[in-house]
């Protein structure tokens, strides 16, 4: 029986695959740390080239990582806007259309997907959400 040509080259793909998965030497997990600020727009940061204020600090880490410079939000009120980032869900999917709302934090969030894959996560500032953290280990 005569193999095609796209599937030996699959299998070959397949198998280099395989054999550089096999490395010794393990991945370093990059550190993140994700800033959200709310009720400012993009000029309230000098790492955005602002000239209205000077943000050293900020700006040292956005060069040195990675800031976002072409997002928008699904939904722009203040506690639908973050359970839409902690989910990936439409506020109508998530049960957080007002600030009023409760945040079903049974959900499954990224920051519960960053702890098990090993990550330490940490939520620290405002919350909003009417509920109490879950999937951060502080």
């Amino acid at each position: 029986m005569k193999k095609s040509p796209i599937v030996l080259s699959i299998a070959a793909i397949a198998m280099a695959g395989a054999t550089t998965s096999c490395n010794t030497n393990p991945v370093e997990k990059p550190n993140i740390i994700y800033i959200m600020a709310d009720d400012h727009a993009y000029q309230a940061m000098s790492c955005y080239g602002s000239g209205l204020n000077e943000t050293p600090h900020i700006d040292r880490i956005a060069e040195e990582g990675m800031r976002f410079e072409n997002s928008f939000v699904t939904n722009s009120i203040c506690a639908p806007s973050r359970a839409v980032l902690l989910t990936g869900k439409h506020s109508h999917l998530n049960g957080q259309l007002t600030n009023g709302n409760t945040f079903d934090g049974n959900q499954l969030t990224f920051p519960k997907l960053l702890q098990e894959k090993g990550y330490q996560t940490a939520m620290i500032g405002k919350w909003h959400l009417r509920s109490d953290p879950q999937g951060f280990d502080y």
